[in-house]
């Protein structure tokens, strides 16, 4: 039988709620909808063909769709834990693709690409092997970590 995790609190709760939806949120419409010199929008599409858009929506948009749905549903009951896993996975994956290059191993390609999608959003740390995570991205990471940490905490 799979552990249970329980919420320390409605306060708690709410918080993974919330870090929840402010995810699942961005993760739908950060490639879509322009949010000023958080993203440009422009920038993407000119990699990437609108299928191509749609299918990395889809992929990283409906997993966490699905768990908040089960947070909403679960509301003052135990999560299970592939909620945790599911939420580690993705962190694992925004390691990978921002921070590992950032700050350990230059991917030219990456760095390029990221360039050409991100170069005009606003960023606040210092490029760094030809790339800088700007701030949409740190924000989706920071919230990431904080769900981790609020799903660790029992």
């Amino acid at each position: 039988m799979a552990q249970q995790h329980f919420p320390a609190n409605r306060e708690i709760e709410m918080v993974l709620l919330a870090l929840q939806a402010f995810q699942v949120l961005f993760l739908w419409v950060h490639d879509w909808i322009p949010l000023g010199r958080l993203n440009d929008v422009a920038a993407v599409r000119s990699q990437d063909t609108g299928r191509r858009l749609v299918t990395v929506t889809l992929i990283q948009s409906i997993p966490w769709t699905i768990g908040l749905g089960f947070s909403l549903l679960h509301f003052g009951r135990p999560y299970p834990d592939w909620l945790l896993i599911s939420y580690s996975l993705l962190f694992i994956g925004q390691i990978r693709a921002w921070w590992i290059p950032y700050l350990f191993r230059p991917e030219p390609e990456r760095a390029a690409r990221y360039q050409i999608m991100f170069g005009k959003t606003h960023s606040f740390l210092p490029p760094r092997n030809g790339m800088v995570p700007n701030t949409a991205h740190i924000l989706l990471h920071l919230a990431t970590a904080a769900t981790l940490i609020v799903l660790l905490t029992k």
